[in-house]
């Protein structure tokens, strides 16, 4: 079955950004993909502060990242940018690991003010990784209620979010297409 992984850069198990990421992990469920979510929270945090490569669940999120057909990668803004904990994961990585992998990157954030930070920080540190990222989502809390399972309350957002996810998966089923005609020949 084709699958995407989803990994999530916030240290918090009810952060909108985590939020967000679940509700889009339905919807891409719905659309026939199977899912795979890892959380930067859930990482031995020895490894991620003593770098351990060799840590059996990092190559563990290698293998995952590795075999995805399409990755979401989330974080909140932490002083303009993505979660120092996100960029200890991807660290360990290697460099190529999203070798031509559709990638959705998308943020949360306090303001509008740090809108550019998916621009400037999370889609370079995702080009950095041969991720051919498409455009981001950047929410802002008050489009945001963690409580709801449907957590974008904005409709404009909803709608954005929507037609993002539906280039993605196209995005995402060309790739697969693809490396299947590769198969064959």
């Amino acid at each position: 079955m084709d699958h995407i992984v989803i990994v999530s850069g916030s240290p918090s198990s009810t952060s909108r950004s985590e939020r967000v990421l679940h509700y889009l992990g339905k919807r891409v469920e719905q659309e026939g993909f199977s899912i795979k979510h890892i959380s930067v929270k859930d990482v031995d945090a020895d490894d991620l502060l003593f770098g351990n490569f060799n840590s059996d669940q990092i190559k563990h999120i290698t293998y995952d990242l590795q075999q995805a057909d399409g990755v979401i990668v989330g974080t909140p803004v932490y002083k303009s940018s993505y979660s120092g904990i996100l960029k200890a994961l991807i660290d360990l990585l290697p460099q190529d690991i999203l070798q031509d992998t559709p990638v959705l990157p998308l943020m949360t954030g306090g303001s509008a003010s740090h809108l550019l930070a998916i621009e400037y920080t999370l889609k370079p540190l995702l080009a950095s990784l041969k991720g051919q990222s498409v455009k981001g989502l950047y929410f802002l809390d008050s489009q945001l209620d963690k409580t709801k399972e449907n957590p974008i309350i904005d409709k404009e957002i909803l709608e954005r979010t929507n037609k993002q996810l539906e280039y993605f998966l196209g995005k995402v089923n060309q790739s697969i297409k693809y490396h299947r005609l590769l198969e064959v020949y």
